[in-house]
């Protein structure tokens, strides 16, 4: 099967620009690419930081945006979201009698798990106890390999400003996974703003290029606690699933640069 991994697109209400680039018009962009090329996904998710503000006014247009989809869509949320607006304009969404928006949905020959890690008034994530208990309950009782999709890491990657915003505290993540990691075949995350690809404790992982702004390549730790932000290429990743093995391809969706035939031997 085919899916579709969209990230933080930041949307603003009024349809506002926002670091110098237009959140709406490059979701639009997207999602106008996602129909000509890939209607034949047969879902969408998107991991987090929907909006920037939490605005009610974002998340009516976020979906309109979405409208043309031919696929369902899955959400979840960022640490830039609104948990009661977000409520209020997608009430479909599945959430735990506690609030969280945490919920499974088969995926092709996966179950995928989609994870809630915001801290309300944090930028950093967050995951209790009562959060890792509905996940270790889903990850004992499948029956099939598991792919899992959360917004904050729970792992350093390198840039010093977004790892002092991951996960904080995930002793309650790691020990929900604890003896499940051969189960867990991807995880699929957002926040960075970049594209990022590794394994940790064994499972593969990847992060893409959000939809409107991103985070600059600066490695280690200069001291500053400011995020460096660029205008590279907004991007979505198209994943192919099969039982055998996950393949993410990182579409960058505003690329016009020439295509050609590459003839071998000259």
């Amino acid at each position: 099967m085919k899916f579709i991994h969209l990230t933080d697109t930041h949307l603003v209400e009024h349809g506002g620009d926002l670091f110098g680039t237009n959140p709406r018009t490059r979701l639009e962009q997207a999602v106008a690419h996602i129909c000509e090329h890939h209607a034949d996904a047969e879902a969408l998710v998107i991991t987090g930081d929907l909006t920037h503000l939490g605005q009610p006014g974002a998340y009516a247009a976020l979906r309109e945006c979405l409208e043309p989809l031919p696929m369902p869509v899955h959400t979840i949320l960022g640490n830039h979201d609104g948990r009661e607006n977000y409520r209020r304009f997608f009430p479909e969404a599945p959430r735990m009698p506690e609030g969280f928006v945490q919920y499974a949905r088969p995926l092709g020959e996966y179950l995928a798990l989609f994870l809630d890690t915001q801290d309300p008034g944090e930028h950093w994530g967050a995951f209790c106890e009562t959060r890792a208990c509905w996940l270790r309950e889903q990850l004992q009782a499948a029956d099939r390999p598991v792919v899992l999709f959360m917004h904050h890491p729970f792992f350093p990657v390198g840039i010093a400003s977004m790892d002092a915003l991951a996960l904080r505290e995930p002793r309650h993540f790691l020990a929900a996974i604890a003896g499940h990691e051969a189960r867990i075949r991807h995880i699929f995350m957002g926040h960075i703003h970049r594209p990022i690809f590794g394994s940790v404790r064994g499972m593969p992982f990847s992060i893409l290029r959000g939809t409107n702004h991103q985070v600059a390549l600066v490695l280690g730790d200069d001291g500053s606690n400011d995020i460096l932000g660029s205008h590279e290429p907004p991007q979505y990743g198209v994943v192919l699933l099969d039982a055998e093995q996950v393949v993410v391809h990182a579409e960058d969706y505003l690329d016009r640069s020439d295509r050609f035939y590459l003839h071998a031997y000259g």
